[in-house]
C-alpha cells in the first residue's frame, strides 16, 4: 500500500489535521529513502542473488537495522 500526504485545492487550504497527517508521512517516507541511500552507498544491492521473498525479508531487516542506527 502507498500513503501519500494531502495536497490543498485551489482556494481550499489543509486543516491542521492534515498539514499533521503530511508531517506523519514526510517523517517516515525520509527515513525510508534515508535507509535506500545507505543500502545504496554501501553496495549491498548490487551483490544481491537470491530469491526475491528472501531479497525482501533481507531489505526490511537492513532497513530496520540502518533505521536504528541513524536514531542512535
Amino acid at each position: 500500500m502507498i500513503v501519500t500526504g494531502r495536497r490543498a485545492a485551489r482556494g481550499r487550504p489543509l486543516t491542521k489535521a492534515q498539514k499533521e497527517a503530511n508531517r506523519l508521512v514526510r517523517r517516515e517516507r525520509a527515513a525510508t529513502e534515508h535507509g535506500f541511500a545507505d543500502l545504496k552507498n554501501w553496495r549491498v544491492l548490487t551483490k544481491l542473488r537470491m530469491n526475491a521473498r528472501h531479497a525482501t525479508a533481507l531489505l526490511r531487516a537492513l532497513l530496520v537495522l540502518t533505521n536504528a542506527e541513524i536514531s542512535r
